[in-house]
């Protein structure tokens, strides 16, 4: 009975507040969370960690800086790469036996 007392324009106002907020526990909310996860874990990269390459490379740290860090992709072979193309090994899962 109260939404029959507000006048159309206010209906309109609460349903784009109530859009905006839908937005943003969906969609802005949960992709910011993923950006600090991922930025603390670049942060905590060292020398020996086993990661992958945005391309699908892995290879393990031999050394970083602020922005960079060097990689062994083969015994002999070290490449540099941008922190931001460096990603965790996904986990295998194991296989059932049926």
């Amino acid at each position: 009975m109260i939404l029959l007392a507000i006048s159309t324009t206010w209906k309109t106002v609460i349903m784009i507040v109530a859009m905006i907020v839908v937005f943003y526990l969906f969609l802005i909310r949960p992709q910011s969370q993923q950006a600090k996860k991922e930025a603390a874990y670049r942060d905590s990269l060292k020398s020996g960690d086993r990661i992958m390459t945005s391309g699908g490379i892995h290879a393990t740290i031999v050394s970083t800086d602020a922005s960079q860090a060097v990689i062994e992709i083969a015994d002999g072979t070290r490449i540099k790469v941008a922190k931001t193309s460096v990603q965790p090994i996904p986990e295998r899962k194991k296989r059932s036996k049926n």
